[in-house]
């Protein structure tokens, strides 16, 4: 099952290095940009984060680089839930470039709710949110994500 796309990027010229690929660094920053839209899709937005001061932090990325993107290139970011519990998110997701069907990179993303404040610490995700992202789930099956996988990213219980 292909995964829901949550955001598009054109290459800056300025995220090409000296043999014309997308610097390694930018990877990093379009699958942080994709991680904003995707909250934005699921509720987590602007209003939620100033009106609860809860947001999403990025615990861990694994990045897999498997084809060359070029200047010029449009990327595609979709997105799979390999796993959710009541304050974590654990991503697959594939880098595609525009008209190709192999993707150029994918990554393992962990994420944790949090609230921020005098009293930082992590919160449970609001019913909305959690109805939003089993829908994500629904659609992205990440049972037949075929990313690779160095060490295993997994939601353990604690």
């Amino acid at each position: 099952m292909a995964g829901t796309t949550i955001y598009r990027s054109d290459i800056k010229p300025e995220w090409i290095d000296y043999n014309q690929h997308l610097r390694d660094a930018y990877y990093a920053v379009v699958l942080s940009l994709a991680t904003d839209a995707l909250m934005d899709q699921v509720g987590l937005d602007a209003h939620y984060r100033a009106t609860t001061h809860c947001t999403l932090y990025s615990l861990e990325m694994h990045i897999y680089w498997l084809h060359e993107v070029k200047a010029g290139a449009t990327l595609e970011i979709d997105a799979h839930v390999l796993g959710l519990d009541s304050k974590r998110l654990h991503l697959g997701i594939d880098i595609r470039v525009i008209g190709q069907d192999a993707p150029a990179a994918t990554a393992e993303i962990m994420l944790l709710h949090v609230r921020q404040g005098d009293t930082p610490g992590v919160a449970p995700f609001p019913e909305p949110v959690v109805v939003a992202l089993e829908a994500l789930r629904q659609t992205s099956d990440g049972s037949t994500w075929p990313g690779p996988r160095s060490r295993a990213l997994t939601l353990s219980k604690r």
